[in-house]
């Protein structure tokens, strides 16, 4: 995360806490687990070997402890933030776009990392990041991290596409043939920042900066790229199976895609392969975060200590073609995860890629910014044709 990013996220939530202070405490000790705990998850973040046998990180945690875990699925951070907005569930592997919206709207509470023994093992660039610990408050566990993908059919393409533009501009691709309608876009207001990273490279004289802090002009620049990407673009895609169906059914050239459809497509054999363009790309450093009135506060404790352990983060790493929040895991042999897997998964990028975060009015690079609630309003219109 460059120091633009993590300055502008501070001074964004100071505007956003100025005044009010913080209600909620962080729990000083861990008692007797509860029985249960309820987590919002990205898809494939919460496996007990039900798709495949051996990955499985809930079994021997439930054994353990006598807490069951119960999982909802999210496909989208704006999902998220809406089913921890309604409660019932204990804790969030939340992205940047979302975590920031959570603790301003105090859905989300602190976190005693004394709490938590293995917190030591962190990646030092997480412990600290501005999507989740604000105002010298940790408000979570880093749990994975990486980049957003340009995954491509080999067939299609008997090279790595160089540039983000494959998906972006209407063009003749490699074998010939239109990408109109073989091409697909996230089906996510976020996705306006994966416009702003490619007119950041094509278009210098914008003068983007971070493409989470856009002012009017460099705004309108991404709506107009993104209506222009909605002429080519066959599907708007947020639910990553009906992506993965779709490589493998639908023709599929090109797409905006997450480590975790690569892998499950590659693993079946599929002729796809991902790159991070010439432009960067944006990318998502998740974090476990407890909600601000959690019903099982210490099995949530349990858990968050459970999923900083290596063999889980290496074999998760493994599964989902992420970065684990703890280096060790790519070396330490406890599980599935080698060096070279993890250099493979972008371990080595981690300065190119723009991490998402909650765009605001008030940002640092420029005297004021397009807010988020713009970017849901404005994007829903582009996909609708305005």
């Amino acid at each position: 995360m460059n120091g633009l990013l993590k300055s502008s996220a501070a001074m964004a939530l100071c505007l956003v806490f100025a005044g009010q202070g913080i209600a909620q405490t962080a729990l000083t000790e861990i008692g007797e687990g509860e029985g249960q705990v309820n987590i919002v998850a990205w898809p494939g973040y919460l496996e007990r070997g039900e798709t495949v046998a051996e990955f499985d990180w809930i079994t021997s945690f439930e054994e353990r402890t006598g807490c069951m875990v119960n999982v909802k699925t999210a496909n989208t951070s704006d999902e998220m933030v809406a089913l921890m907005n309604e409660g019932g569930f204990d804790l969030v592997t939340a992205s940047g776009d979302a975590s920031l919206r959570m603790i301003a709207g105090k859905r989300v509470q602190p976190i005693n990392i004394d709490l938590i023994p293995s917190w030591s093992t962190v990646d030092d660039r997480l412990k600290e990041a501005p999507w989740h610990f604000t105002n010298g408050t940790h408000y979570g566990t880093p749990y994975m991290w990486g980049p957003n993908v340009l995954m491509y059919s080999t067939e299609v393409f008997p090279e790595p596409p160089t540039s983000w533009d494959v998906v972006f501009k209407p063009m003749d691709l490699p074998d010939g043939q239109p990408n109109e309608g073989r091409v697909q876009a996230y089906d996510g207001p976020i996705h306006i920042a994966d416009a702003a990273n490619y007119l950041m490279f094509h278009q210098p004289e914008l003068g983007i900066t971070s493409p989470y802090e856009l002012n009017a002009e460099q705004y309108a620049a991404a709506l107009d790229l993104l209506r222009e990407q909605r002429k080519i673009v066959s599907r708007y895609w947020h639910d990553a199976f009906i992506q993965i169906d779709d490589f493998k059914n639908e023709g599929m050239a090109a797409s905006g895609s997450w480590p975790f459809q690569v892998n499950l497509l590659q693993g079946d054999n599929a002729a796809v392969a991902s790159t991070i363009p010439q432009e960067g790309a944006t990318g998502w450093a998740d974090t476990t975060m407890m909600h601000a009135e959690a019903a099982n506060p210490n099995c949530s404790y349990m858990w968050m200590e459970h999923s900083l352990a290596s063999n889980l983060q290496s074999d998760l790493s493994v599964w989902f073609g992420a970065n684990p929040a703890v280096p060790a895991a790519c070396t330490d042999g406890r599980g599935m995860q080698t060096a070279e897997g993890c250099t493979k998964n972008g371990l080595d990028d981690f300065e190119r890629i723009k991490f998402w975060t909650t765009p605001v009015s008030s940002c640092e690079s420029q005297g004021e910014c397009v807010p988020y609630y713009r970017w849901v309003s404005d994007y829903i219109g582009v996909i609708g044709g305005r």
